[in-house]
């Protein structure tokens, strides 16, 4: 499995911070006996399994952006082709041809055709054919451990008729008014959250009841494949977009947790590599075109499209990912969805002059680089349009991995912070985010990745309390909403070793550690 992004440097696109995999499923909650079991996998000879060519050595990945009349995307056609390229799939909307090749001048044969605008490799490694690499079980916990958590759960409700039974160590929903948004408006089953992600696992008993089949898909590869349970998780270990769908809308049904949204719909558009987990263009490309495609109103993307962290404008493959991807967020944008995404794990600012990459590419080997990040950017975090969201703990502080940066963060929500803002008024006392996770189990996680959702869950309320606006109405309100507490009095310190560790700027309406404020559910649902 790619390590967890603790740091900006790992493997993981996925922007949660977390104890090792055995450390976190030993903290967590098994559901009640006669819920189901793990959710059904890809098995071998799925469409998901078959999702790389089958031929599929020495072969890289491209996108080529091209005008979107028919008779240029033809000719484009017959250039792939002629430059012993193939054709994987066509999106003639928005210009874009992803095409496999093993010819190494294909993304600079293609960059000469009359009416290709940019196209570049998508990868720096060749594909591989899906389900050659093995990677162990999870550890889940036993039902002794999962029935005392409970015990604990349930003793600190207080008794609140309302709350679900581990509610009470949900300290992100009262911290956000949640609870009590959810007594006047849970959300509108007309609305629905696209989770971009490694897949959700839809038989939860905390996501079945508000899943939304006809609107998920798995876009691995860069072609949707809508067929039953295509969207869920290629492993157990790919939980991420699963406790991602907990957090915008787990269901108030007595079981578990509750979602941010517990009365809207979820879907699940699956977009991690089934083996290296990694979030590559031309299905994130997909993704988008779905969502839009199919009458998502907003989506949820906790990650970065690999293999680069910042994609550079003066590389011409980086360049023709950063014009592919963009040009399927406008179109979602332009059909009517809200687009969310977090601003990252690596404390970075965003609105600095350098930022020092020493992770890219994470499909091959890394090479240190210092880039200018209003240049080259991460995406689709730092894309047009897109709203950017840093982390908050318990205490309203960003937390410590939050990346950040004025004019760049739209708005704040909880992420967890587990090491500087821990709880103590919750059963548990963690700091982190608790949610579903595949095979009917609950777990704490921590990052950018978990604040993310909690702000495209209240986006979700402001749809369903104002079923007209657009996304950019909605994007309006949600900033409008927010609760601004300023940047910090003191220097940011928050391990105390003397160091400041990231400088705030800007004002009480609008700074770089939290844009324009920290979400409020229950101003979301009352004004």
């Amino acid at each position: 499995m790619a390590h967890l992004r603790s740091s900006r440097t790992s493997r993981s696109r996925r922007l949660a911070l977390a104890l090792p995999l055995g450390v976190v499923l030993a903290a967590a909650v098994g559901f009640a006996p006669g819920a189901a079991t793990a959710a059904p996998l890809d098995a071998p000879g799925s469409s998901t399994a078959r999702a790389a060519d089958t031929d599929a050595a020495g072969k890289l990945a491209y996108v080529i952006n091209t005008r979107s009349d028919a008779k240029t995307l033809a000719y484009v056609k017959k250039a792939i082709a002629k430059a012993d390229g193939t054709v994987v799939v066509t999106y003639a909307k928005i210009g874009v041809i992803v095409a496999h090749s093993a010819n190494p001048d294909f993304g600079k044969t293609l960059r000469d055709v009359r009416g290709v605008h940019s196209a570049g490799a998508t990868r720096t490694s060749p594909l591989t054919p899906a389900a050659t690499t093995q990677e162990g079980a999870p550890s889940f916990v036993s039902k002794e451990q999962a029935k005392a958590l409970k015990q604990r759960a349930a003793a600190g409700k207080g008794g609140a008729a309302a709350q679900e039974p581990l509610e009470a160590d949900q300290w992100d929903l009262r911290a956000i008014g949640a609870d009590k948004a959810a007594k006047i408006n849970p959300g509108s089953k007309k609305v629905t959250v696209g989770v971009i992600d490694t897949g959700v696992d839809d038989t939860h008993p905390d996501l079945a009841p508000n899943f939304s089949a006809s609107q998920s898909a798995s876009c691995v590869g860069g072609k949707a494949d809508t067929s039953p349970g295509a969207w869920r998780p290629a492993k157990p270990e790919h939980y991420h977009g699963t406790h991602v769908a907990g957090e915008v809308a787990a269901a108030r049904n007595d079981v578990g947790v509750a979602g941010v949204a517990p009365g809207v719909k979820v879907a699940g558009i699956k977009v991690a590599d089934p083996v290296s987990e990694l979030f590559f263009p031309e299905s994130v490309v997909c993704a988008f075109v779905f969502a839009a495609d199919h009458g998502i109103e907003i989506t949820n993307n906790s990650y970065y499209v690999d293999p680069w962290l910042y994609n550079c404008k003066d590389d011409p493959d980086q360049r023709a990912i950063l014009d592919a991807v963009n040009r399927a967020q406008r179109y979602a944008q332009r059909k009517g969805t809200l687009n969310l995404a977090s601003a990252g794990n690596s404390n970075h600012d965003l609105d600095s002059d350098a930022i020092v990459d020493d992770s890219s590419p994470d499909d091959s080997t890394p090479v240190t680089r210092t880039i200018d990040p209003h240049k080259c950017l991460d995406i689709p975090t730092q894309l047009p349009g897109v709203v950017t969201v840093s982390a908050t703990g318990v205490y309203k502080a960003k937390s410590y991995y939050s990346t950040y940066g004025n004019g760049v963060i739209d708005i704040a929500a909880p992420g967890g912070d587990r090491r500087y803002q821990k709880p103590t008024d919750t059963p548990s006392k963690d700091g982190g985010i608790l949610s579903t996770m595949p095979g009917g189990q609950y777990a704490w996680l921590q990052g950018t990745s978990m604040a993310s959702p909690h702000a495209a869950g209240v986006a979700a309320l402001l749809k369903s309390t104002h079923p007209k606006a657009g996304p950019a109405e909605l994007q309006r309100l949600l900033k409008r909403q927010a609760d601004n507490p300023g940047c910090p009095t003191k220097p940011y310190d928050p391990d105390g070793d003397g160091k400041v560790d990231a400088v705030c700027e800007g004002g009480k309406n609008r700074n770089g550690f939290y844009g324009y404020g920290i979400v409020d559910a229950l101003d979301a649902v009352k004004k």
